[in-house]
């Protein structure tokens, strides 16, 4: 009887899902920012993953020094105005170095990026097995493990993570250090909301039906309860990615993070800290890039929430929302007062 109950309720599930996929992509695609902000990401991973094409167009490379381009006498200003700024140097060259500018813009997409998704994945990873892990387990496996989670929730992650990325040796890969110092110091509020929803799920009835079957525990997390972690997990997770973008620049700037030659944005910013007034779009570039590339993923990332939890409004609506409500009390208003006068000269008549 068991065996029949848990062959009718997989079907059923299974049919959600692939509606649940459609309806999710209906909803995503009415949130006119959220598009707009994909479509902004979906540029910037293209840039990212192009960078050698497009610097190849260009004829340049990031690595490359050019003296002759910078000012020496002026204390290593680019020579030519908009900060040398030609049809070799598409948006100039670097001060002090005359690198190509262009050049280690994109190619620090890649770094940036690069780290932050790998850091997120990592996040993700840790996050899900510890919290699922302490959901299922005993009860001493979930004191143990919840106090693992408490202990790394309440860690500063930016002290840790300088702490870490200095003792590490400079021949290990940089990028992949970052991804990794971040993903392994930053994994517990993903693993609380996974073994919250996952104490949730525990008590549904199709999860009794396979229990009941004689499936054991980690085939029941892998094909009843992980699928109903997505949501969630999706969800914070692709609001970690802008996080994760910060937290890679902030440990660049301060020196720790991705080091020379390799570019990156928050190494360029750092670089740039002194040049605002001779060479300021040495500053602006990699500034509004960091800044466009946060904003259009947190974007991103609120229209994810939302279209997985149709019920809650959405942050970037709730202005346009109130003054629809208003404009709408207030056609109220005017209708019913056009409305007065109309019995009033039946009654006069």
């Amino acid at each position: 009887m068991s065996e029949a109950l848990v062959a009718t309720e997989i079907p059923e599930a299974t049919a959600p899902g692939v509606s649940g996929a459609r309806q999710f992509w209906r909803r995503l695609r009415a949130q006119r920012a959220a598009m707009v902000a994909a479509a902004v990401v979906a540029l910037l991973v293209l840039v990212a993953l192009a960078a050698p094409l497009l610097t190849a167009l260009e004829g340049q490379d990031p690595t490359t020094y050019h003296p002759s381009l910078v000012d020496s006498a002026r204390g290593g200003v680019p020579v030519g105005s908009f900060g040398g700024i030609s049809g070799g140097h598409w948006l100039g060259v670097e001060p002090q170095t005359g690198r190509d500018l262009f050049a280690r813009l994109v190619y620090g997409a890649r770094v940036s990026l690069g780290v932050a998704l790998g850091a997120t994945a990592v996040q993700v990873l840790l996050g899900v097995v510890v919290g699922v892990a302490a959901a299922l387990g005993n009860r001493w496996v979930d004191q143990l493990l919840s106090r693992v989670t408490d202990i790394i929730v309440a860690m500063p992650l930016m002290i840790m993570a300088l702490a870490l990325l200095a003792i590490v040796p400079e021949n290990f890969p940089r990028p992949i250090l970052v991804a990794l110092v971040i993903g392994f110091v930053a994994w517990g509020t993903i693993g609380k909301i996974a073994r919250a929803q996952t104490l949730t799920l525990k008590e549904l009835d199709y999860v009794a039906a396979a229990r009941l079957s004689g499936w054991g525990t980690w085939r029941i997390a892998r094909r009843e309860l992980l699928p109903g972690l997505a949501a969630p997990v999706i969800t914070y997770a692709a609001l970690m990615v802008p996080a994760n973008i910060s937290i890679e620049a902030s440990l660049s700037f301060l020196g720790v993070g991705v080091k020379p030659p390799t570019p990156s944005w928050g190494q360029m910013l750092s670089s740039a800290n002194v040049w605002y007034q001779a060479a300021p779009q040495y500053l602006l570039l990699p500034a509004a890039t960091l800044f466009v590339t946060v904003l259009a993923l947190t974007a991103l990332g609120d229209g994810v929430r939302t279209a997985l939890d149709p019920r809650a409004a959405s942050r970037l609506r709730v202005g346009t929302g109130r003054r629809q409500e208003a404009r709408s009390q207030g056609a109220r208003s005017d209708s019913a007062g056009t409305a007065e006068p109309g019995p009033a000269k039946e009654v006069a008549s």
